[in-house]
């Protein structure tokens, strides 16, 4: 696993570079510090860290009221609680108010293997896309997740970010620069665009991108880490490139990020388009190999799509 990293271990650790220079944040988190990897953040700042148990909203409550001190305040929980459970507290108490709330969600989609269909949060993009003002993102490297998780302390304002906890390979080098909103082109291509996002579909769509150049089809590929606010220019350059996309989540297929792109494409440049992601189902238990399949969110599915959507052009 030389080039691999586990994500929640980046996630504390930047959590706690954060902290030795800013005595601003604040940990919170509902009874799942083993489950986020934040324990050592426990162990090296406790009077910065709050265990508020099972309790998800009343944690969003609290992280309100630590944004009106001036602290900077980033609540855990698994992404179905984090965005299902605290949407209220969320929405009023941090988001109405302007304050400065950072809201993660852990385990996203079908990374919530085998915790189980009620568990897995297949539609929290939707929900969170909806919030006025609200920055939504979800890293795909380790490397994404720790520059992106500095731009969140360094931005006024709330956000939610989508956590992959698991391994997750290191696509970028450590120079790299992100920019919350700004999505990154990973590879460069003429026929077809496959804009994706997280470390499940990143993954599968650079995947997909090799295999589709040995049958001689050239695809870009963009990592759109940030799905609000959305890159509209990144996406009407490979609509303009390409002339063909495809959006691939690991999310529902309506209000995620296949949504996003198709309203800057109808309002801005009609071009054709086609997703991948879970098409109006429930979550199940499985293991990862097992789920990536069920649900289509494979480098195989990708191809097909890709493939069919050139038929459109």
């Amino acid at each position: 696993m030389a080039n691999q990293l586990e994500m929640r271990a980046v996630y504390s650790q930047t959590l706690m570079d954060l902290a030795e220079s800013d005595p601003r944040i604040i940990l919170l988190e509902a009874d799942l510090m083993r489950a986020t990897g934040t324990r050592n953040f426990s162990d090296r700042f406790p009077e910065r860290t709050i265990n508020v148990g099972v309790a998800e909203a009343n944690m969003v409550s609290i992280a309100a009221g630590l944004s009106t001190t001036g602290k900077i305040p980033f609540a855990n929980s698994f992404a179905t609680f984090a965005s299902r459970r605290v949407f209220d507290q969320f929405f009023i108490s941090a988001n109405y108010a302007q304050l400065n709330v950072k809201l993660v969600g852990s385990d996203p989609g079908i990374t919530a293997v085998l915790n189980g269909g009620t568990h897995m949060p297949f539609e929290d993009m939707g929900i969170m896309r909806t919030i006025p003002k609200l920055v939504v993102f979800e890293p795909s490297d380790p490397i994404s997740l720790r520059k992106l998780v500095q731009a969140t302390a360094d931005l006024y304002g709330c956000c939610y970010m989508r956590l992959h906890r698991s391994f997750a390979n290191v696509l970028y080098d450590e120079n790299e620069t992100f920019e919350l909103g700004k999505g990154k082109l990973l590879r460069t291509g003429k026929d077809v665009a496959l804009i994706a996002t997280g470390v499940i579909m990143v993954g599968e769509a650079l995947k997909a991108a090799d295999l589709l150049a040995d049958e001689g089809i050239s695809a870009s590929v963009v990592d759109m880490h940030t799905i609000k606010p959305i890159d509209r220019q990144l996406i009407l350059e490979m609509a303009e490139t390409c002339g063909a996309i495809v959006t691939c989540e690991n999310h529902q297929i309506t209000n995620g990020l296949g949504s996003a792109v198709a309203e800057v494409l109808v309002e801005e440049l009609p071009t054709p388009m086609l997703r991948i992601g879970v098409k109006d189902i429930f979550g199940e238990v499985g293991p990862l190999d097992y789920l990536i399949e069920r649900f289509e969110l494979t480098a195989d599915s990708i191809i097909k799509q890709a493939k069919q959507v050139l038929l459109n052009k």
